[in-house]
């Protein structure tokens, strides 16, 4: 059975105070979850070691974080290194968010090195993939995402994909009031379990988590859940009050 996952990623919000307290309340109101349905919080680098504290005895929430270098050491001035996050309890962490690729302009090549340097070290990776606007209104989406895939993590051995979650981001849906339905949804994560199994196999793209990234909400997260290749989501906004988060929750454990 592959696991359900709702990731909470705070991107550059909230002071030590502010996730604290957000940590609380989650922990507070979490519904039960079991190893099969389990919640990662990705906050900013400078909650990792205080976040890490709050989860002991939270179980089956993970702690994650928001990206890592394609190197293992060096002169970098304002990285993180994969090994440093392992160092700190990390246990997942973000690659290829979209504001990564356009704001930082990190290119497949450099995606690739950094999924490497994760799995080096024992971290499970979220790989972000999705398409922009231009992309879609052309229908090569389908196409655009594979190509991600492809260069992202195909060169990856089969073990590997254990440790591998997959994130689609419907970049065209996010910010330009436009919306993504449950069922274009639904048809890219078919889309993206169908690239899995012609690489690896039915049984590894079956196993795979792919969670949806474009603003999932308590609203409609119960309606995306319900499909039968999405298993969860990765949380921008939402995941920045304890009671939009946790409703979201709800719905993935309910699914």
């Amino acid at each position: 059975m592959r696991k359900k996952i709702v990731a909470a990623n705070w991107k550059m919000n909230l002071d030590l105070t502010e996730g604290a307290e957000l940590v609380n309340d989650i922990f507070n109101g979490s519904p039960e979850l079991n190893e099969n349905k389990i919640v990662v919080i990705a906050p900013p680098y400078i909650h990792l070691t205080h976040t890490s504290a709050q989860l002991v005895g939270m179980n089956h929430v993970h702690l994650g974080a928001q990206n890592c270098h394609a190197e293992p050491s060096g002169a970098y001035t304002g990285e993180i290194s994969a090994a440093m996050l392992k160092s700190a309890e990390v246990e997942y962490v973000i690659i290829g968010h979209s504001e990564r690729r356009e704001y930082c302009h990190e290119d497949d090549a450099v995606l690739s090195k950094k999924v490497n340097q994760a799995l080096a070290n024992g971290l499970k990776v979220i790989f972000c993939c999705g398409e922009p606007l231009a992309v879609r209104d052309a229908n090569e989406q389908n196409a655009y995402v594979e190509s991600q895939l492809t260069a992202g993590l195909f060169h990856l051995p089969v073990t590997q994909l254990i440790d591998i979650t997959i994130a689609y981001e419907p970049i065209w849906a996010i910010g330009t009031g436009r919306t993504a339905t449950s069922a274009q949804a639904q048809d890219m994560h078919a889309h993206i379990r169908k690239v899995l199994a012609n690489k690896y196999g039915e049984t590894v793209a079956a196993e795979t988590p792919i969670l949806y990234g474009g603003s999932c909400k308590p609203s409609n997260a119960a309606e995306l859940f319900a499909c039968p290749d999405v298993d969860g989501g990765l949380i921008g906004g939402a995941s920045l009050k304890a009671a939009e988060f946790l409703g979201i929750v709800a719905a993935m454990s309910n699914a």
